[in-house]
C-alpha cells in the first residue's frame, strides 16, 4: 500500500514538472501539501529514472545570498512515455500524403487541423469574454484537459503580456517531422484569442515547453472566435 501510495505521489511530482516546468522542489511541495523534504526524496528518484532534469536559466534573478532554488523540468523520456502512441502512425500517413500529394497536401492537412482547433475551442474562449487574460486562460484549461498541460504565466515589465505554456504536446513526435502543424496551431491560437501571437518556443523544437507570446494591451482583431461558430 506504501510503495502505491509512494508511486502515485511520484506521479503527481512528475505531472506538476510537466505542467509548470521550470519548478522548484518548494512550489510543488505547496500545491501538494507535502513538505519540501518529502518532494524532493521523489525528485531524486525521477531524476536517477531520467524523467526530470535540473533546469538552468539562463536569465536567473538574483535571490540574494545563496545557492539559487533548483528548478526541474521534464526529460524527452518522460514526454514519449505521455505520449500517443497512435504517433507513428501519424507521421507515416502524412509521410505517404505528402509523396502522393506533394507539400501542398501536407500544407492543406496544417491548415485543415488549424480550422479544428478553432472550432473545437471556440465556444469556450467565446463564453470567457473580451479580456485577453481571461480568454488566455479559458484556453488553457481547455488545452489541458486534452492533455497539453497547458498554463498563463505572467512575464512581467508591466503586465503588457503573458505567455501560454504546454507542457506536454500529444503530437510532438509528429510536429517533429512536420513543423507545419505547429504553425497551424500558433495561427488558430491567434484567432481565438483576436490578436496576434508569436510562438517561442517548441517541444517538438527541442525545448522544454510550448510557449506562445499573447500581447494583452493591444486591440483585439475583428476576426475572432465568433467567426469561427458562423462558418
Amino acid at each position: 500500500m506504501a510503495e502505491h501510495t509512494d508511486a502515485c505521489t511520484r506521479e503527481q511530482v512528475l505531472d506538476l514538472v510537466v505542467e509548470k516546468g521550470p519548478v522548484t522542489a518548494s512550489v510543488i511541495a505547496r500545491v501538494l501539501g507535502l513538505t519540501t523534504a518529502a518532494v524532493r526524496r521523489h525528485i531524486t528518484i525521477l531524476l536517477d529514472g531520467d524523467e526530470i532534469a535540473e533546469h538552468d536559466p539562463r536569465h536567473q534573478s538574483k535571490r540574494g545570498r545563496g545557492r539559487p532554488a533548483r528548478h526541474y523540468v521534464a526529460t524527452e523520456r518522460a514526454h514519449e512515455r505521455l505520449t500517443d502512441a497512435y504517433s507513428e502512425i501519424a507521421v507515416k500517413a502524412l509521410g505517404y500524403l505528402g509523396q502522393v500529394g506533394g507539400e501542398e497536401a501536407v500544407e492543406s492537412f496544417a491548415a485543415a487541423r488549424s480550422r479544428e482547433i478553432e472550432r473545437r475551442y471556440a465556444p469556450i474562449v467565446r463564453d470567457a469574454g473580451n479580456d485577453p487574460r481571461v480568454r488566455a486562460q479559458a484556453l488553457a484549461d481547455a488545452l489541458t484537459q486534452d492533455g497539453y498541460a497547458a498554463t498563463v504565466r505572467d512575464i512581467g515589465g508591466g503586465g503588457f503580456a503573458i505567455q501560454l505554456c504546454q507542457g506536454h504536446c500529444p503530437i510532438q513526435q509528429v510536429a517533429g517531422d512536420y513543423p507545419q502543424l505547429c504553425d497551424a496551431e500558433t495561427q488558430a491560437f491567434s484567432r481565438l484569442l483576436s490578436v496576434h501571437v508569436q510562438r517561442l518556443a517548441t517541444l517538438a523544437g527541442g525545448e522544454h515547453v510550448c510557449t506562445t507570446h499573447i500581447p494583452v494591451n493591444t486591440p483585439l482583431m475583428r476576426s475572432s472566435a465568433r467567426t469561427v461558430l458562423r462558418k
